[in-house]
């Protein structure tokens, strides 16, 4: 039973061998007898502190106040008291002598003079960080004295630590004991091993042994005076040799020497109580002091005074010491951020003190709190994750990205603000590198899709650029079959100019990935269409797409490789000196928000210069809108003054409604575009099944045609449609969708009016179903007489009478 007793009171442990921790090097110094080691675990490697008291006879008083020490650090639980983990006592014999040794494993901690050492804070932020030091020391022996009425008995520099968050922490309780002033009738010792503390930090009624007078002193007396032995050897740098060097308070700061002097008082009763200290001090209130504080009680702050603090904190931290800001300020952030206390502006503070760790330490102690913070609900901290996603982005890793990162963010495609919706499309710069080809295809380009068609015309433009530049990263079929689908479908024919220009220049800068037939069939009808494009710098661009994609076709044929058409794709724009600038562009577009030179649509090398422009919609600070453009034709006499705009982008082509030129079925369809319908198609007349021969390769429009008389200017709403075949219809892969605006029609001939002679006529579309007259232009014949109505029509008569 007393084998039993012993053990609970003086270890947890059978033995060494059972001790579940690695004893590793020393430290020079720790309290006392005891020796201090670095030591890590067994099962996960964490570091830890292990301390060691080793004795001859089992009876030793140096084994007892260790028994006691051990027993009281185990019980006594505060944020600045040394935490305990594990203890046990081990006896080993020696031939005919025997050794006990007490072992206890903490925290890993740092003696404070190996500590101050090492940081080698000089000045002011030297001054501060002793302050916030002093400052938890005091906590704690206020919490002894105050609150639990024990006496620790020898408050020094030995017997106070250091953890790696840099915090002090006090420890070596070996003599502590209960305060028994109260009881009158204790005659005895009230410190059981004061004979362990030197002299040098006894006050004189302890040196004395005056027990009486101990007994009617304030609980916080001895410590007091301890504390006040702490404050001259850290300011000093020395050990105190003796008491009378107390006296020397040269190195003392003015602003605490007052209170330094109240902590040794000669008379017990008047010496300051340390809670005083705290609240009263002059010498606690800076700066890093009131930052630690506020972060450590920032549950008790409301949002308007966390909102301040943290618009604050990024430049104060500069002003801080830097070891203090990283490994102490920056964990507490961290933890704020990820158990939702902080505010969004955090995230910048975080983001700054981040940058001043290595790549390493930053993975460590920054990637984990941000990945967390992808899953909150809060918008604001989700707008500022994806403002600062530059500054972290580089250093999450694949896996991270696609399995952690990517579907929080991605449910940003969706949100009803534009603004999170522009910043969400802005993100994937960084993020689509990352991302595996299953997601790139069967997520992010659905989304693009959808983005493509956003009612901010901002948005549209930015999704053609962005499709422009994370081509590279989608495989060969993909590409095959959603870059010219995007570009000329939807973007060529966007109403809003940029937009018109970004898909443009996305077509040249993505041009090595297109083979001949691509681009003679599909590409450069529907650029060409642009040179009489109302916006000039549309036009412009398009000019330089036709020169770029009519000097890769020349490139080809001069080398005389007719048979392989195949190869061609691999003429691209490297050779073209024109687009050097293309990536770089799309990159600044997306990357630079607010300045008015970045939100203008920049050319190649050789532009013309675009005309004046004004800032685009306040959502966007990518896009501009030229001011000097017509909205629906450019006001002039040239031919191309009838020609219709280009339909709206929310018509209903879809990305992948065609490849390459030939229809699939939209149920195998499972590209990222199938969330688009495509357009109803009637079905090919008998006649035009007997041409399909002779609809090989694409026939352009007319540039002009005659304007229909002034009662076919309005449109019915069912769009006219040329039908087409289902199999292998090359006209379907270039054909620009009915526009939607209010401009001028094309007009085509009646099913009743068609010609022998002529065996287009075959595919012109059905006359509309409603009342309004038909159109009567056909392709360049003139214009013939309307057929006369049949049928009884009502006449509309005046009786004589007036009636």
């Amino acid at each position: 039973m007393l084998k039993f007793l012993k053990g609970v009171v003086g270890g947890s442990g059978a033995g060494l061998k059972d001790l579940p921790y690695n004893i590793g090097d020393p430290y020079p110094s720790a309290w006392g007898s005891w020796s201090h080691f670095r030591g890590t675990s067994k099962d996960d490697g964490s570091p830890v502190s292990i301390f060691s008291l080793s004795g001859s006879n089992p009876q030793d008083g140096h084994l007892a106040a260790g028994r006691n020490g051990v027993k009281r650090l185990r019980t006594v639980r505060h944020p600045n008291i040394l935490s305990f983990l594990h203890s046990t006592e081990v006896e080993s014999f020696d031939g005919s002598s025997s050794k006990v040794t007490i072992y206890i494993v903490t925290e890993p901690v740092m003696p404070l003079s190996e500590k101050i050492k090492e940081l080698g804070l000089e000045g002011t932020q030297r001054d501060e960080y002793y302050a916030w030091g002093l400052h938890q020391i005091a906590k704690a022996v206020s919490f002894l004295n105050n609150d639990c009425k024990l006496v620790h008995g020898n408050v020094c520099l030995s017997s106070v630590v250091v953890t790696q968050t840099l915090d002090w922490k006090l420890y070596a309780f070996d003599v502590l004991s209960e305060y028994d002033g109260a009881n009158a009738t204790a005659t005895g010792p009230m410190l059981q091993y004061e004979w362990l503390v030197g002299s040098q930090y006894k006050p004189t009624e302890l040196a004395k042994c005056d027990w009486a007078t101990i007994r009617k002193s304030p609980p916080w007396a001895i410590d007091s005076w301890g504390l006040g032995c702490l404050i001259y050897e850290i300011f000093s740098g020395m050990k105190l040799g003796k008491t009378e060097e107390l006296r020397n308070t040269a190195s003392i700061p003015k602003s605490l020497l007052p209170d330094y002097q109240r902590l040794l008082s000669s008379m017990p009763s008047r010496r300051l109580n340390t809670s005083k200290l705290i609240e009263n001090s002059e010498y606690f209130q800076n700066k890093l002091v009131d930052t630690i504080h506020f972060m450590e009680i920032l549950s008790l702050k409301d949002s308007v005074e966390k909102d301040t603090f943290f618009r604050k904190l990024p430049n104060l931290a500069e002003q801080l010491p830097r070891p203090i800001v990283l490994k102490k300020l920056l964990p507490l952030l961290a933890s704020a951020l990820e158990f939702g206390s902080a505010a969004a502006p955090a995230l910048t503070a975080l983001l700054k003190m981040g940058s001043w760790l290595s790549a390493e330490e930053f993975s460590l102690k920054v990637l984990p709190t941000i990945v967390k913070l992808f899953a909150s609900n809060d918008r604001a901290v989700r707008v500022a994750l994806l403002q600062h996603i530059d500054q972290f982005g580089e250093s999450l890793s694949a896996q991270v990205v696609d399995e952690q990162v990517y579907p929080h963010v991605a449910t940003g495609f969706a949100d009803t603000s534009a603004f999170l919706r522009e910043l969400t499309l802005k993100s994937m710069l960084i993020v689509a590198p990352k991302l595996s080809q299953r997601t790139l295809s069967g997520s992010l380009l659905k989304y693009l899709s959808k983005l493509q068609v956003d009612e901010e015309p901002a948005i549209r433009t930015n999704t053609t650029i962005l499709l422009g530049n994370i081509a590279s990263y989608l495989n060969e079929g993909t590409r095959k079959r959603v870059l010219i689908n995007a570009f000329t479908v939807r973007a060529l024919r966007d109403t809003f100019s940029p937009a018109r220009g970004a898909g443009v220049m996305a077509l040249c800068a993505t041009s090595s990935y297109y083979d001949m037939t691509e681009i003679a069939t599909r590409i450069l009808p529907n650029i060409v269409v642009l040179i009489i494009d109302p916006d000039s710098d549309v036009r412009s661009k398009a000019f330089q797409a036709v020169d770029q994609f009519l000097q890769i076709v020349k490139q080809y044929n001069e080398k005389g490789n007719a048979e392989d058409t195949s190869g061609a794709g691999s003429l691209g724009i490297s050779s073209m000196p024109g687009n050097a600038s293309l990536l770089g562009w799309a990159m600044s577009s997306l990357t630079l928000k607010g300045k008015a030179s970045d939100q203008a649509p920049v050319a190649t090398a050789n532009s013309v210069t675009p005309a004046t422009t004004t800032a685009s919609t306040a959502s966007s600070g990518l896009i501009e809108t030229p001011s000097t453009a017509p909205v629906h034709r450019v006001s002039s006499s040239t031919d191309f003054a009838d020609q219709p705009m280009p339909p709206s982008p929310t018509s209903t082509d879809g990305w992948g409604e065609i490849e390459n030129g030939i229809h699939e079925e939209h149920d195998s369809d499972k590209d990222g575009w199938d969330d688009i319908e495509p357009l109803d198609e009637p079905k090919p007349s008998s006649a035009l099944a007997n041409i399909q021969a002779a609809q090989k390769r694409p026939v352009s429009q007319p540039v002009s045609q005659p304007k229909p008389q002034a009662s076919t200017s309005l449109r019915p709403k069912s769009t006219v449609k040329a039908a087409k075949d289902e199999d292998d219809d090359l006209w379907g892969s270039i054909a620009a969708a009915p526009p939607k605006s209010a401009s001028r029609p094309l007009n085509v001939k009646t099913a009743g009016a068609v010609d022998d002679d002529d065996p287009w006529a075959a595919i012109a579309a059905p006359p509309p179903t409603t009342k309004v007259k038909p159109l009567s232009a056909g392709r360049g014949r003139g214009n013939r007489a309307a057929a006369p109505k049949l049928g009884a029509q009502r006449i509309n008569r005046t009786s004589s009478t007036g009636m």
